[in-house]
């Protein structure tokens, strides 16, 4: 099973392999954007492995940070 996270885009980086850094929640990451070409800066997208691979607008990715916050609530 594979767990995608979607992260907020930060800034980006063009070269030879497309970059960006990305928001998830209070931590910022160097993500490989190659796979979504289309992303720019504020956008949201789903990463898995240090790779942006989808795409998602921001009601979906509220969605699935309240939907790991209840994972988070019911753990504890």
């Amino acid at each position: 099973m594979c767990l995608g996270i979607p992260g907020e885009v930060q800034s980006i980086v063009a070269g030879e392999l497309r970059t960006g850094r990305v928001a998830f929640g209070g931590v910022v990451k160097e993500v490989c954007l190659a796979y979504v070409p289309e992303a720019e800066v504020g956008d949201f997208v789903v990463v898995h492995a240090g790779f942006a691979i989808s795409r998602i607008d921001r009601e979906a990715a509220d969605r699935v940070f309240a939907y790991l916050d209840a994972i988070g609530e019911a753990e504890r």
